[in-house]
């Protein structure tokens, strides 16, 4: 049956992360254009998404290593598209927070260049502190954009955040291949 094929690419769970890759210039063009109401349902919808990917393909036992990557990369474009929503409509709100705001986008951005340069592609884990930093991140920036700017959210999101990638980063120095769906620092030691 379509889009309930485990073995298919073509799955409802691996349709929604090509919809939010799809949709990644489109939502650009709303920022680019100063559509800031546009851009923040098209960003609900692509949170949304992303949380119906990963529900559906755990409910229906379609998690693929494909999947996997796709909604990574999915995921990244996501974040690259919430941080430039930011920079174009939220600047003013970040300015007095900006030193924590790189903070967390230096470590992004290392999570990002260790597994180039040491597994050749993305990495994708899914890790439990990445997932919950997700969840953290789609509300706060569903928060910022449809109501304001709280510091004590915004600084729970950021130290979240970086706990999240420093987790990541020890896991990509620690292991040798890279492996999809490891859930945390415990569950690979405890494979090793």
């Amino acid at each position: 049956m379509f889009g309930f094929d485990k073995k298919s690419h073509l799955n409802v769970p691996n349709i929604l992360s090509f919809y939010r890759i799809l949709s990644f210039p489109f939502v650009l063009y709303l920022i680019l254009t100063n559509r800031e109401n546009a851009f923040v349902i098209f960003l609900i919808i692509n949170l949304i998404t992303d949380i119906l990917d990963g529900a559906i393909a755990r409910m229906f036992n379609m998690q693929t290593e494909f999947g996997a990557r796709l909604d990574s990369i999915a995921d990244d474009g996501t974040i690259v598209l919430a941080i430039t929503g930011i920079l174009f409509f939220k600047l003013n709100d970040f300015s007095p927070h900006l030193f924590s705001f790189l903070l967390f986008l230096f470590f992004y951005l290392l999570t990002i260049i260790i597994s180039l340069i040491k597994f050749k592609r993305l990495a994708s884990f899914h890790l439990y502190s990445a997932k919950i930093a997700a969840y953290i991140q789609g509300v706060f920036f569903i928060v910022l954009f449809v109501f304001d700017f709280y510091p004590l959210f915004y600084y729970f999101m950021i130290i979240w955040g970086i706990a999240s990638f420093m987790e990541n980063i020890i896991i990509q120095v620690m292991e040798p291949e890279l492996i999809s769906n490891a859930k945390g620092l415990y569950w690979v030691l405890k494979n090793r």
